[in-house]
């Protein structure tokens, strides 16, 4: 190279390009060092390549990426020993921008190396979104190549001369500017190291370790390699043992609970995709941490927004998925949607339901006993993913509120025979809260019927999808009807009263019901035995709430007013007592409709104080 400086503008077809790589190229300012570091260890392994192709025949040496970082002087280095550029490289790679080289090396050297991380040639130039000079000292692995020097202040303009290095490689050199010197502390580029680059595949290297010494913490002469080189994704299954995978995990999630499962990912064809995704344990049903699943492009983090890549129920697992084939745009930091990813997510979603199937046949007990953590999950699924929620349907569990577990299917034939109503459909009883609906569960099973109890937040939107998979049902909740009539087998003969008398009788129990609420009151003849008033809701109206309350596109039932059904009992003697003398029995009346509001939890503050008063009243 002639010892003349050479002046020159960069190949761009606009003078505002580096405003734009500042302002609009990259989402996030601090992915620079992750480029810049992608780059430093594409350059080793395509040095790694050479080798064993044959074509570079000297020696290796120390295969390291280096961050040396200078905080006086805000100068960040990032030193690598690959295979360097000759002067027509850095024109070519560097001056003519997003000219990557990274695709026509793969072609070459496709048969000695895996994966190059770089795709874009555009990488080097998030450099210059914290720094207001950068310099390249470079030197080629090629035979009689000379060493060059690039630098540039951020404008179209850049100088290159013959350099001084001595030993094949790279260093890039960023003079951080005042407004992102926080780039330039010690503390920041570790965390973005740990963030970016704890698995890339060649050691990097950022300072000396450290270790505690006569009371003080002293650095020593070994380097301190932030990265590990093989993640267990990168290895097979078979070399593995369980304590590799929750070591991992606890290493990516240090404060969470161990993990219920786990799902080894790896596929060459179609598409290449390896990783591991972890069932983790819900705590609070609804109270989800979503993004912890990390996108690696060959061991370089991408992103922990995976929506694109995954079905949304699975962005509630944990875990990391690495593929070279999931196309990013030049900031890396968004996803673009075409066939591979949409291959990508099939694949994942038959993984999964592959594993859930095989733990429900060959480890049937382990399944029962994560179902409450599990079941979020499984129903988020079925709802959201038609695929999986038909194979879902083959392992998926019911549990009654005995704590025993059915399959779908055996559950059907468990209880058809007793649980079938006078339509030919199985009807299906639930509670959602055993504690709160005792009283109800307690009665459905003195008549002989089984309670599941279905106590998620999805479970409003899930009987419905049920119905209409499981086919000739229904789910009915215990105390949406009168015990007894939940199942009715015949008609039910109701009670004759004139027009005036409902009115009448609807007139009478609104008197002594709490205000704020509708009701619909109805005369029943329940029996003898049965309480003189219920309270219930109704099925539909109550699953249309909860929707809203979820957000289930039904936001119009969250505004209107709570509504109850009125049920009362004319077969009751206590009823037929207070309906013969309405006036003389309105204490009576009051203290039989609080009953029913207190088995309901309706009762409260004043109206459960007088509730007391009066039945020590009724006791003297």
């Amino acid at each position: 190279m002639a010892e003349k400086k050479i002046k020159g503008t960069i190949g761009v077809t606009t003078e505002n390009i580096f405003p734009v790589i500042k302002q609009f190229l990259y989402s996030d300012h601090e992915i620079f060092l992750r480029e810049l570091v992608a780059n430093a260890v594409d350059a080793t392994r395509k040095l790694q390549a050479l080798a064993s192709s044959g074509d570079f025949k000297g020696e290796l040496g120390e295969l390291k990426v280096r961050i040396e970082l200078d905080e006086k002087k805000q100068l960040l280095r990032i030193i690598d020993s690959g295979i360097g550029m000759t002067e027509e490289e850095v024109d070519k790679y560097i001056n003519q921008i997003a000219f990557s080289s990274a695709g026509e090396f793969l072609e070459k050297y496709k048969d000695q190396l895996g994966s190059i991380i770089g795709h874009f040639g555009l990488g080097f130039y998030s450099a210059f979104m914290v720094a207001d000079k950068v310099t390249i000292d470079t030197l080629s692995w090629k035979e009689g190549a000379q060493p060059v020097q690039w630098s540039c202040d951020g404008s179209p303009e850049y100088d290159m001369k013959k350099g001084s290095r001595k030993e094949r490689g790279t260093t890039i050199t960023l003079h951080i500017d005042n407004d992102d010197k926080e780039f330039a502390e010690n503390g920041r580029i570790r965390s973005l190291l740990d963030k970016y680059c704890k698995f890339m595949p060649v050691p990097v290297v950022f300072g000396k370790k450290i270790e505690w010494k006569d009371g003080k913490s002293v650095e020593t002469d070994e380097d301190n390699v932030i990265n590990h080189i093989e993640p267990i994704w990168t290895k097979a299954p078979s070399e593995l043992k369980e304590e590799d995978y929750l070591k991992f995990y606890r290493e990516l999630y240090p404060m969470e609970d161990e993990p219920l499962f786990w799902i080894h990912l790896n596929v060459d064809y179609p598409f290449n995709l390896t990783g591991i995704l972890y069932f983790p344990k819900i705590k609070e049903r609804m109270a989800i941490d979503k993004n912890k699943i990390q996108l690696y492009c060959n061991q370089m983090f991408v992103t922990d927004h995976v929506d694109n890549i995954v079905p949304e129920f699975m962005t509630l697992l944990h875990g990391v998925i690495d593929s070279p084939d999931i196309p990013l745009n030049v900031s890396r930091s968004y996803l673009q949607s075409d066939a591979n990813v949409k291959k990508i997510s099939t694949y994942i979603t038959k993984k999964v339901a592959d594993r859930l199937e095989e733990i429900f046949k060959e480890q049937r007990e382990q399944l029962e006993q994560k179902w409450d953590n599990l079941k979020l999950f499984i129903e988020y699924g079925m709802l959201s993913d038609e695929k999986f929620c038909e194979r879902a349907l083959n392992f998926a569990l019911f549990k009654n509120t005995e704590g025993k577990f059915f399959s779908y299917e055996d559950y059907r034939k468990a209880i058809e025979g007793n649980q079938t109503d006078k339509d030919k459909k199985v009807v299906y009883l639930y509670a959602t809260d055993q504690e709160a609906q005792w009283s109800g569960i307690e009665a459905a099973r003195n008549l002989g019927y089984d309670v599941l109890l279905m106590d998620c937040e999805l479970d409003a939107h899930f009987a419905g999808l049920l119905e209409s998979k499981l086919g000739d049902c229904r789910f009915a909740r215990i105390d949406s009807d009168a015990p007894g009539n939940l199942i009715p087998k015949e008609e039910e003969v109701k009670p004759e009263l004139s027009e005036d008398d409902k009115k009448a009788l609807d007139s009478l129990l609104k008197g002594v019901l709490p205000e704020g609420n509708e009701y619909q009151v109805e005369a029943r003849n329940l029996g003898e035995d049965k309480a003189a008033v219920l309270i219930t809701r109704s099925e539909w109206m109550r699953r249309y709430r909860d929707m809203s309350a979820l957000g289930g596109g039904m936001n119009f039932y969250g505004q209107l007013p709570e509504s109850f059904n009125i049920i009362v009992n004319m077969e009751n003697p206590v009823m037929r007592k207070i309906w013969e003398d309405r006036e003389g029995n309105a204490q009576l009346l009051r203290q039989v409709t609080d009953l029913a509001l207190l088995s309901n939890g309706m009762l409260k503050g004043k109206a459960l104080a007088d509730f007391i008063a009066r039945s020590e009243e009724l006791l003297k």
